[in-house]
């Protein structure tokens, strides 16, 4: 089950919470996720703000001084469940940066919680999720549950009362947000490793080995030059930092006009361009402007590594279109979601004559075709292509 999305799920349960009498001004709720750029969701609730403020966290601030400074950090490194601490004093605002933060907008009591999602780990003997400061006992390893802090600005502060009716909701509204959190991070390992659109169909249950579709689309068979050569002589954190600092850069065109990545193949990647409800002409012209792209800014990204005494490589890039199957290929248990075809074997065949043809991009016949004459392609004549019986016309992306 999906359930609402986590800034409704959370926007709803701190508004009953504050209308039932709980004076809550502000609450912050975080938690950890799967993402290959994010590691965490952070919301911040506030009675009189129109809606949830979302801020997703990049993986490097986890190590900024911001959050070794942080509340989460503390209860965590600790192994603690809960912590409350009056802030309306200088000395209790130093502890932690962000009660320097909370003091401006006048709040005095500051109450926070980690909560695990199963109701069963919650509950069990000495490992009750309430008191100030109480150790979780046993492994230090990272608790999977949420973090729940709110303040208030009334003098008294909390009510203990109140605020322990609180933390026994809690469990049920981490619950309701692992609902969404496992859909969520579902949806983004998939998106992630497969691409947008073959990760949709994965998830909406196109998981059969066999299950594939004929389509017309746009491949784009793609990989570096020299980067064999690079693999021989560099460091190992070098070489990956150098590869993805490229694949970065290949990748970023293709996403931008609307074409899906399916797969990273050592130094190069197959992409498709799908022309499925669209004209054939603007599918091509998109894919031959992420093709401009990528040419006009390899230059670029060479000169800013060279600057930086870093080893810089070059690009071959092939073009073509026609019908592939997409879909699940693969062994019984071990299944890949890709396209399969003879044109996508032409389209890698077309890639390799990029070097012997001193052009990064190439284009078939087939794409030329349906790109329309105003396209800017020069041919560059027949040629054979290993496997392909006639030779074939290809173009080259004018200079």
């Amino acid at each position: 089950m999906r359930g609402l999305p986590l800034s409704e799920q959370i926007g709803s349960f701190c508004r009953s919470v504050y209308d039932s009498g709980f004076p809550m001004k502000r609450v912050q709720m975080g938690m950890y996720t799967l993402h290959p750029r994010y590691g965490s969701h952070t919301f911040v609730w506030r009675p009189e703000a129109p809606a949830v403020e979302y801020t997703p966290r990049e993986r490097r601030t986890l190590e900024r001084d911001i959050f070794l400074k942080s509340p989460v950090h503390h209860m965590r490194s600790n192994r603690l469940f809960a912590l409350r601490r009056r802030i309306d004093s200088d000395a209790a605002a130093a502890e932690f940066s962000i009660f320097t933060e909370l003091r401006a907008e006048g709040l005095v009591d500051y109450a926070a919680r980690i909560v695990p999602y199963e109701l069963e780990t919650a509950s069990a003997p000495g490992r009750q999720p309430t008191g100030d400061g109480q150790a979780i006992p046993g492994s230090t390893q990272q608790l999977d549950g949420i973090f729940f802090s709110c303040a208030t600005d009334r003098p008294e502060g909390f009510d203990d009362g109140q605020l322990a009716q609180v933390g026994q909701c809690l469990p049920y509204l981490a619950l309701a947000a692992k609902s969404r959190l496992t859909y969520d991070v579902a949806n983004t390992v998939l998106e992630t490793y497969l691409g947008r659109d073959a990760g949709r169909r994965v998830l909406t249950g196109t998981i059969e080995r066999g299950t594939a579709q004929s389509i017309r689309a746009v491949i784009w068979f793609a990989d570096l030059r020299g980067f064999t050569r690079l693999a021989d002589r560099l460091p190992a954190a070098l070489l990956i930092e150098t590869l993805n600092d490229y694949l970065d850069a290949m990748a970023a065109p293709i996403e931008a006009r609307g074409g899906q990545i399916l797969k990273f193949m050592g130094d190069g990647l197959l992409a498709t361009f799908d022309l499925t409800g669209r004209d054939g002409g603007t599918v091509c012209r998109d894919a031959l402007t992420a093709a401009a792209d990528l040419r006009t800014g390899f230059p670029a990204l060479n000169a800013a590594r060279e600057a930086a005494g870093k080893p810089v490589m070059d690009f071959g890039l092939a073009l073509h279109l026609g019908e592939v199957l997409y879909g699940n290929v693969g062994a019984s248990d071990r299944l890949d979601f890709t396209v399969i075809g003879p044109a996508v074997n032409e389209a890698s065949r077309i890639q390799s004559l990029c070097r012997p043809l001193e052009r990064n991009v190439l284009v078939s016949g087939s794409f030329q075709e349906t790109a329309g004459d105003s396209a800017p392609l020069d041919s560059l004549g027949f040629h054979a292509l290993r496997g392909v019986s006639e030779p074939q016309e290809l173009f080259g992306l004018r200079r």
